[in-house]
């Protein structure tokens, strides 16, 4: 079953406008709960988006790569509190991808959305931009929005002949034995 997620799955940017169910939200929540976490410091917060407007706004938070948001039922807007831990991009990177694989299992279709460290504008970054939208105050910051719902578009999984097995190495860069 894991083995078929991971063959199968790909980031979907286009949905259909039907809701997802809250069981199935509830499911993915508690999945991004049980995620890795150095330490078991567990410094991200996830924040459940379903309101039409607030998608609206938040598909707005980088000029590129986040205005089909608008056509998702659901996001998950995944924050961490980085004075919690000094690897919290780890610890939020391996829950939104606990969150991928969980929705791809429970038929729905998912993107990341990457926030940190890119730009709103010129004079204010995405992370700002979404902690005004969504009042999130601080020490917490914005590292990415997962796109959810289900997928109005059909994609194959890679081929295993699209792999790109040459970056693969043993006991050293560059050693392939």
């Amino acid at each position: 079953m894991f083995f078929d997620l991971l063959e199968t799955r790909r980031s979907i940017r286009q949905f259909k406008e039907t809701p997802v169910e809250k069981e199935k939200i509830d499911r993915i929540l508690e999945s991004a709960l049980r995620s890795p976490s150095s330490r078991s410091f567990n410094p991200w917060q996830f924040i459940v988006v379903d309101q039409k407007e607030l998608l609206d706004s938040l598909c707005r938070a980088k000029p590129h790569g986040a205005g089909f948001l608008k056509s998702a039922p659901l996001a998950i807007v995944v924050c961490a509190d980085t004075s919690a831990s000094d690897v919290w991009v780890e610890d939020c990177s391996i829950a939104s991808i606990f969150i991928h694989l969980a929705a791809h299992a429970l038929g729905l279709g998912s993107c990341w959305i990457q926030i940190r460290k890119r730009d709103y504008d010129q004079t204010k970054s995405a992370d700002s931009f979404i902690k005004d939208t969504l009042g999130i105050p601080d020490p917490f910051t914005v590292e990415s929005i997962i796109a959810i719902g289900y997928p109005d578009e059909a994609k194959k999984g890679h081929e295993r002949a699209s792999l790109d097995y040459d970056k693969i190495f043993y006991n050293g860069f560059g050693s392939k034995e």
